[in-house]
């Protein structure tokens, strides 16, 4: 463990979740895997980083943009969605985003879309024409409307988005669609995606100082190594010499694998690669027709490029 003893408060970053939702538990597993121990008490909205000078500030994922711009928070996982937002209201008041994207996160996908009543017909962005559209991203539509040279009402709702149909106060809803089962239970139909959102991490617009910004670097190395595997395996089978090219056709986003001579056999080799897409049932029975044996797929927990 890494000794946090001579490590000051001003020296540790300060890093901004969403206290509850879809991307608290995936923002707490990338942290994980990025070796952080977190201390935390169950109703306590900041976690003590025990191995890293890294504290997390669990808040209201709407104000995440905010608190890392406004230097409170150093860093920020929060959707795109709400990044995109943040950014159109705020140039809608004749002011700049401040907060910087760091990196693409590979969790957290979803999408906001327009979705109508079922039965109702569409016929594309012209349908929308005079229309009351209930959201809470009311930027976000407005951009998507006026790119189109729609005029239609913004219905601007802070939750229950789903239901303004049934109520009477919209005609359709643009809200953020993953599975597509809340639609379904409103007997809504999705019609049109306005944005394709994920995860991402901000950073403070100040600099940091040196010590600091080493562990944002750091940090930031460990989440590529973490994303890097997500879907990777490693493959370890062996092969003779002869059925190297086939083999080598058939290993699924691989690099040039290693070759290792096996001891007493001159015509056959070991073989290990890493994969960096999904290995099928099917893969490993091509793999064994190509004159493949004693095949291991085993998963990869972290790489550093």
């Amino acid at each position: 463990m890494n000794d946090m003893r001579h490590v000051t408060d001003e020296m540790r970053l300060k890093l901004a979740v969403q206290k509850s939702g879809r991307l608290t538990e995936p923002s707490l597993d990338l942290l994980a895997r990025c070796g952080l121990k977190l201390s935390r008490g169950k109703d306590q909205l900041v976690g003590f980083g025990e191995n890293m000078p890294l504290d997390v500030l669990f808040v209201r994922d709407d104000d995440i943009p905010d608190l890392v711009q406004e230097d409170v928070c150093d860093l920020g996982l929060v959707g795109l969605n709400v990044l995109e937002e943040k950014r159109l209201e705020l140039a809608s008041r004749g002011h700049s985003a401040r907060f910087q994207p760091l990196r693409t996160l590979d969790f957290g996908r979803c999408r906001l879309s327009l979705a109508v009543p079922e039965g109702t017909s569409y016929e594309g962005a012209r349908s929308l024409r005079g229309r009351r559209v209930a959201t809470t991203y009311p930027f976000l539509l407005e951009k998507y409307l006026r790119e189109r040279d729609i005029a239609a009402e913004i219905v601007t709702l802070s939750g229950a988005v789903e239901i303004a149909p049934r109520l009477g106060r919209a005609d359709l809803i643009c809200d953020l669609v993953s599975t597509g089962s809340t639609l379904q239970a409103n007997h809504l139909r999705e019609v049109a995606t306005v944005l394709e959102s994920h995860a991402v991490l901000i950073r403070t617009p100040l600099d940091l100082p040196p010590a600091t910004d080493e562990w944002v670097q750091r940090l930031l190395m460990r989440i590529d190594g973490v994303q890097q595997v997500r879907e990777s395996k490693y493959i370890m089978l062996h092969a003779p010499r002869g059925a190297l090219p086939e083999i080598r056709r058939l290993l699924p986003g691989s690099e040039s694998p290693t070759i290792i001579p096996l001891e007493g056999c001159a015509d056959r080799v070991a073989v290990h690669a890493v994969c960096r897409e999904d290995v099928f049932w099917e893969t490993l029975e091509s793999l064994k027709k190509a004159g493949a044996s004693a095949v291991l797929v085993l998963p990869v927990e972290k790489m550093l490029a």
